[in-house]
């Protein structure tokens, strides 16, 4: 009993740090417009300091599109997984949209929120200018 009570406390919040914490953004481009769902750290906090930003974004293997930001977000914790709608840093300047689902070698990259909507409008050769503020 006292597992399952502990389990349930945890669960619960977790999900309430999330919802409370979330911030919206929008990501629009020649191509097509999609939100995003930021997560709550150091990195997205001082990402959102510095929008509204036009980030001009090349093809990465066929899986992302990268740009480079105007200044550097913290440093914080990394994975290597990520999904199709990621959005990511690979090092503190380097701005990641990610359109399909892969792997990443160490140290992995810092997980920034998730794109909701049709983010295979980004999956597409050549560069692209995107445009990030926040949503209303």
């Amino acid at each position: 009993m006292l597992r399952w009570t502990i389990r349930l406390i945890v669960v619960t919040l977790g999900l309430a740090g999330n919802a409370m914490a979330q911030q919206r953004v929008t990501i629009a481009s020649a191509w097509g417009q999609v939100s995003a769902e930021l997560i709550d750290n150091a990195a997205t906090k001082a990402l959102l300091r510095m929008l509204p930003l036009s980030i001009e974004m090349r093809d990465h293997l066929r899986q992302e599109k990268t740009g480079y930001l105007p200044s550097a977000l913290p440093e914080i914790e990394r994975q290597l997984d990520f999904s199709v709608g990621t959005l990511g840093l690979w090092n503190s300047t380097h701005f990641v949209i990610y359109y399909r689902s892969g792997r990443v070698p160490p140290p992995g990259i810092i997980i920034l929120g998730k794109m909701t909507g049709d983010v295979s409008i980004f999956d597409r050769p050549g560069s692209v200018i995107v445009r990030v503020e926040r949503a209303d």
